[in-house]
């Protein structure tokens, strides 16, 4: 699907970009603490910008299985909570966002269970 080839390569252009705002305009004025939980942000949001990639080949590869396009929008809603809400952590102080992250941390468990489904049923 060219819809999410599409959103691989605009969330991998992000994770680079946002990872290179973490290395030069953070590292003067968060904590080290901070830097590593930001790090883990930008490498999840990564991880699964390429995993979208995948998602665009398996969907062409099995015909188009509704398994593949959930396992994508969840690597998309994964992404936005698990490495959004750890973004936001750092760059304003909120701590409550610590508790948010987890939800996209299961959207990505559950994305890598479907698709792996699909690879099963295929």
């Amino acid at each position: 699907m060219r819809l999410f080839l599409f959103l691989g390569a605009v969330l991998a252009g992000l994770g680079v970009a946002v990872g290179a705002f973490g290395a030069h305009a953070l590292r003067a004025s968060a904590t080290p603490e901070d830097l590593a939980t930001f790090e883990t942000g930008v490498r999840y949001h990564m991880y699964h910008a390429l995993a979208l990639l995948a998602v665009a080949w398996a969907h062409a590869r099995l015909d188009g299985a509704a398994s593949v396009t959930a396992a994508g929008w969840l690597f998309v809603a994964g992404v936005a909570v698990f490495s959004g809400s750890l973004y936001l952590l750092v760059l304003t102080g909120q701590r409550w966002l610590g508790a948010v992250t987890p939800i996209g941390g299961l959207a990505l468990l559950a994305g890598w269970a479907l698709l792996a489904w699909a690879a099963l049923r295929a």
